[in-house]
């Protein structure tokens, strides 16, 4: 955003500087050459007021005055004496290469020009490579019959100076101009933008499950404050609202294991003392205060899976598979089912995943595969790589859900068992989503269940990425 800002009012302040600095610029040296026309005509015009004299035959005046003063300015004088064409070259002082007669025929036309018409006679001008010329006709007397002509040449080298040092002060002003423009555009993106970055990171903090998260109230413009206030005064309630809800499922599920348990010792003292009928309503009583307790502890769990802010670490899903297969290896060996591990990538396979919850993943779903399954029923878990990252899945051939129930079974208190709480899948969800990875189940191909796992990866070590072999590897068939 600093940078997009910059940027605008940068273009904003060039084109400014540019429309109006350049056009001035150009004026200014337009008028500047128009004065040096100028005064380089009215110095032919005075030349050949003195030169008069010595033309119109009245005294044999010296030039010297007029060379001397042109040997100083470094300018040149030519004057001839009658019609430049075929008149007698007077004097020749300093005067470049050049077709001065041809300008000195254009000046005596336009100055006989004017005395039919009885207008002022002007010197002719001409710009020619580095020089300005200007020819004056001089007229006998000043009234008729042309006399001579003075033509004046004036170099442009101080024209071109003084241009030089206008296009420098203009050039410098509007480079200043710019610094000025990106130090104040600069300072008030950063005193925009700072601001808004914190108040992202503070949303980004509080999205991620910091509760404690707020913006800072006291930098960049009122609007910007009154936001942040405004997240801050959200985030608080929410902080209170969430906290709340918590301690409430605490609470609620402490209190309530007290007399849960004070029931069942008195439902086992009654079942101890009384007859075969009165017994049996007493064990599926006993029975109903057990899914009851099951109940309460799987809000606690819920409770506490909710409260979870992952710190992301490299945890290889390859091992970990394994080491949860082996733990769960004696319940499915006593159950009589087969239970492997698989990897169809080459070791390590890692992804980012909160320490811990691969574990509590891992094991809620392998129990609910082995509940489900009977003797002689297969559980398969299976880490692979995929594009974004790596992928678990834990595949049953039990009877598996049909699409209805598979959408609903990632909600709390949904399940198809009778002796189930709905809530270990409700874990599973919170747990991977909350680690930026996605939960979802499909159905085995030829019956049965399959959870499928995506976690957002880490490169492998040497920054390569993990290759999958043709052929998958059992790393434990137990």
């Amino acid at each position: 955003m600093t940078r997009r800002i910059l940027l605008v009012l940068l273009a904003f302040t060039a084109a400014v500087l540019v429309s109006a600095v350049v056009p001035l610029a150009l004026d200014a040296a337009s008028h500047d050459r128009t004065s040096f026309i100028q005064a380089t005509a009215g110095a032919a015009r005075a030349d050949a007021a003195v030169a008069q004299a010595r033309l119109d035959g009245q005294a044999d005046v010296p030039l010297i005055g007029l060379i001397t003063q042109r040997q100083q300015s470094g300018d040149g004088l030519l004057i001839f004496q009658g019609d430049p064409r075929d008149g007698k070259l007077l004097l020749d002082e300093g005067m470049p290469a050049g077709n001065w007669v041809k300008l000195g025929a254009q000046a005596v036309q336009a100055g006989a020009d004017a005395k039919k018409t009885g207008d002022q006679v002007e010197p002719v001008t001409q710009v020619t490579g580095s020089w300005v010329a200007a020819a004056m006709p001089v007229f006998l007397r000043g009234k008729y019959g042309l006399v001579g002509i003075v033509i004046l040449a004036r170099s442009t080298h101080s024209l071109n100076r003084d241009l030089l040092q206008l296009w420098v002060v203009l050039g410098t002003i509007a480079a200043g101009a710019m610094i000025g423009a990106t130090l104040l555009a600069f300072g008030l993106a950063r005193w925009v933008s700072r601001p808004l970055a914190g108040l992202d990171s503070a949303a980004g903090r509080l999205a991620d499950g910091d509760l404690r998260s707020r913006a800072v109230v006291d930098s960049g413009p009122p609007e910007l404050r009154r936001l942040a206030a405004t997240f801050n005064t959200m985030a608080g309630r929410l902080e209170a609202l969430v906290h709340g809800h918590r301690a409430v499922i605490a609470d609620v599920s402490h209190q309530l294991r007290t007399p849960l348990a004070a029931l069942r010792l008195r439902l086992d003292l009654l079942a101890a003392d009384t007859d075969p009928a009165t017994g049996h309503e007493l064990a599926g009583a006993l029975e109903e205060l057990a899914r009851l307790s099951r109940l309460v502890d799987g809000l606690l769990a819920v409770a506490r899976a909710e409260n979870v802010v992952p710190t992301p670490t490299a945890v290889d899903v390859a091992e970990m598979a394994r080491e949860r297969v082996v733990a769960w290896h004696p319940v499915a060996d006593d159950r009589g089912i087969m239970l492997k591990a698989v990897s169809s990538s080459r070791p390590p396979l890692l992804a980012w995943i909160g320490e811990g919850h691969l574990e509590q993943v891992l094991d809620n779903l392998i129990a609910n595969a082995l509940d489900a399954l009977g003797a002689g029923g297969h559980v398969t878990v299976t880490a692979s790589a995929t594009a974004a990252g790596a992928r678990i899945t834990v595949t049953d051939d039990g009877p598996g859900m049909n699409a209805e129930d598979r959408e609903r079974a990632f909600l709390r208190f949904t399940t198809s068992n009778p002796n189930g709480t709905g809530l270990g899948l409700a874990i599973v969800h919170r747990l991977v989503t909350s680690n930026g990875g996605t939960a979802r189940l499909v159905e085995t191909p030829g019956g049965g269940l399959t959870a499928v796992l995506d976690f957002p990866g880490v490169p492998a070590p040497n920054n390569t990425a993990a290759e999958s072999p043709s052929s998958a590897q059992d790393l434990a068939s137990l």
